[in-house]
């Protein structure tokens, strides 16, 4: 069996996309924590595996994946013979990679950054995050509304990409009462 090593944070949203993928693919991992208010993300040893100094990274056998959702591609393309996670068809594949965009666009830079300006007090403007939240969860949820995922009629990778930072939003003062189809 190759061994697998996830090098994450606990509380980053991207690194629970990586862990909530590989539970549903069943695939067993090491995790190994990186100490961010330490700087460990910062360290040479880090940086060979992510010269962005960014968590998370997956390493299986030779294969160095740096990023949350090439991480997300990745597992999908490599255990999910099935193609639910990630379609295999053109425009699935591009509906999917819409909101693998918005999770590295607006989400980020939105709930995300909230987050992070509220929990670890990272110098963000927090106005444009609640901003930039509120316009990408009004989107999601006309989208919602009008069918049960983000993609397709089953959880994929753009719900996947979208769900961690998305359900953490009131941790950066971002209320999610209003958007019940995405709350849903």
């Amino acid at each position: 069996m190759t061994q697998r090593r996830l090098y994450h944070f606990a509380l980053s949203g991207h690194a629970h996309r990586a862990r909530l993928m590989l539970h549903l693919l069943g695939r067993a991992c090491d995790y190994v924590e990186v100490a961010l208010s330490g700087g460990a993300h910062k360290r040479p040893d880090f940086l060979a595996l992510n010269p962005f100094g960014q968590v998370p990274v997956l390493v299986e056998g030779d294969a160095v994946i740096p990023d949350s959702n090439a991480i997300l591609v990745y597992l999908a393309r490599r255990y999910d013979e099935s193609g639910r996670w990630l379609p295999r068809d053109p425009l699935g594949q591009a509906q999917v990679q819409r909101w693998l965009s918005a999770a590295a666009g607006p989400l980020a830079f939105g709930a995300a950054a909230a987050r992070v300006a509220t929990l670890f007090g990272a110098p963000l403007d927090i106005a444009r995050a609640h901003q930039l939240a509120n316009g990408l969860f009004a989107v999601m949820e006309q989208e919602l509304g009008r069918r049960p995922f983000h993609v397709g009629d089953v959880p994929n990778n753009a719900l996947i990409a979208q769900y961690s930072d998305t359900a953490h939003a009131p941790e950066g003062g971002i209320a999610l009462a209003p958007y019940p189809h995405v709350t849903a």
